[in-house]
């Protein structure tokens, strides 16, 4: 079978990999349907995603049909449609004890430390997959794995209705943490450079918009919230400023939330911190978030349909990363296809 492999940073290739086969462990196998780009996968192509290991087969947004499954498994079968979760742990250490498997001691991501959703077949057992809503195109589904990041992110923020959050970028990551912070009935405000995905955001529940290559965004963040400042802020931009700028901007006894990946050194003072007693919290991939972001679409609270803005076949994997490093302000989230 075919596969998208990442052999060193800015080095992508289309492999030969031996099928998968069916296992006592890895007991469903799944034909692989589409698989989204997120951030995290373009960070280990160029090489600045640092729990990465390399060469590797990328992807974690993996969604597929079910082909063939063992003999003990029970609540899956052939021809079933589902996506795969991407997190893989010991479920013994002090992390999985807390029940905070996502950040396992002994993790293991598919597409990040062991191969991942950029190929033609994957077997996983049978507790990693779940059934996707039929209102939901496979394309459209792979945008389910992003609502669990997102569901995640407002789950270590703690986030209510009493909060107003700031979330600082409007890109696929961004648009997914608004859509999931919305139904909070928090006041919700909303940064990016591109005027066009304020005004998206806008009209997808944010209160607020403010551009950032406009405005000073610490004195609108302000000026929106009477003086005192967003109660919670996210960083979906993850970039070497993005923490301290909102370290600047959250007001007293606030949450800040990290979700980056970055190395850069980045420059913070301990009185932004302690003289607000703010809380910093890293927010890492999901834990077990998928079946309440199924729940949301299948309770119609929660609209995934047509949220591809591009689609690439994985074979034309190099095209699709080349057309994201081009910055082009169309692209909102991008799937490789397989049929």
């Amino acid at each position: 079978m075919k596969a998208v492999q990442i052999e060193k940073p800015m080095a992508l290739k289309i492999i030969d990999m031996e099928k998968p086969v069916i296992t006592e462990h890895d007991n469903v196998l799944v034909k692989i349907k589409a698989a989204g780009i997120c951030g995290s996968d373009v960070g280990i192509y160029h090489g600045t995603n640092a729990a990465a290991t390399y060469p590797r087969v990328i992807g974690h947004e993996m969604v597929g049909e079910v082909v063939e499954t063992g003999p003990g498994v029970r609540k899956i079968k052939a021809g079933d449609r589902v996506i795969i979760d991407q997190v893989v742990n010991c479920g013994h250490c002090y992390a999985c004890r807390k029940n905070r498997g996502n950040v396992c001691a002994d993790l293991q991501v598919r597409g990040v430390h062991i191969d991942g959703g950029y190929r033609e077949y994957m077997a996983v057992p049978e507790s990693d997959v779940y059934l996707l809503p039929d209102s939901l195109s496979y394309e459209d589904a792979v945008m389910i794995e992003p609502t669990t990041i997102a569901i995640q992110s407002c789950s270590r923020a703690e986030l209510c209705e009493e909060d107003t959050l700031l979330i600082l970028g409007c890109g696929a990551l961004g648009s997914s943490i608004l859509k999931i912070a919305r139904l909070s009935g928090a006041k919700i405000i909303v940064v990016d450079v591109v005027d066009e995905k304020l005004q998206e955001a806008l009209q997808n529940g944010a209160d607020y918009a403010i551009n950032l290559a406009k405005e000073d965004v610490v004195a609108k963040a302000r000026e929106y919230t009477d003086g005192y400042g967003p109660t919670v802020s996210i960083d979906a931009v993850c970039n070497k400023t993005s923490l301290a700028t909102l370290l600047e901007l959250t007001g007293n006894a606030g949450r800040v939330i990290t979700m980056g990946f970055s190395i850069d050194p980045t420059e913070i003072t301990q009185f932004k911190v302690t003289s607000k007693e703010l809380d910093i919290r890293g927010s890492r991939l999901q834990n077990k978030k998928f079946q309440q972001a199924l729940d949301l679409v299948n309770e119609g609270k929660l609209d995934l349909n047509g949220s591809i803005s591009h689609r690439f076949h994985f074979l034309d994997a190099q095209k699709a990363f080349d057309f994201v490093d081009s910055r082009d302000p169309s692209i909102r989230k991008i799937v490789l296809t397989f049929d």
